[in-house]
């Protein structure tokens, strides 16, 4: 008896593949092996780049609330012990946000700080 191969499927399945890699360069978008592999480690990427992230905001907010908090003759370190001697708990997301986006409130946490 004739081997059975299923076309539809495998041929389904690659296609699934090659639409995932649309908008790739060269033989990156329409070459079934390079394609697979190329999607594959992007997967890995993804994965890694998702805790990579919070880092990378970690950080620029950390930049962000040192330059307002020295435009007010604080360095960082000082102001964040300064928060914490006065109990303000508050995150460094919406204290870089103070930062940027309302300087006068951003005043005001500075002060307490400065008091503690």
């Amino acid at each position: 008896m004739p081997r059975s191969v299923n076309h539809v499927a495998s041929k389904a399945r690659r296609k699934k593949i090659l639409k995932l890699t649309r908008g790739y360069f060269g033989a990156r978008k329409n070459v079934w092996t390079v394609a697979k592999n190329t999607w594959e480690k992007g997967l890995t990427y993804a994965f890694r780049d998702r805790r990579n992230k919070k880092r990378n905001f970690r950080a620029l907010w950390i930049q962000r609330i040192n330059a307002a908090a020295r435009l007010e003759g604080m360095s960082y370190s000082k102001l964040m012990g300064g928060l914490h001697k006065a109990g303000i708990e508050i995150n460094r997301k919406v204290l870089a946000d103070l930062a940027t986006n309302h300087p006068e409130a951003f005043k005001a946490v500075v002060a307490k700080a400065k008091a503690a």
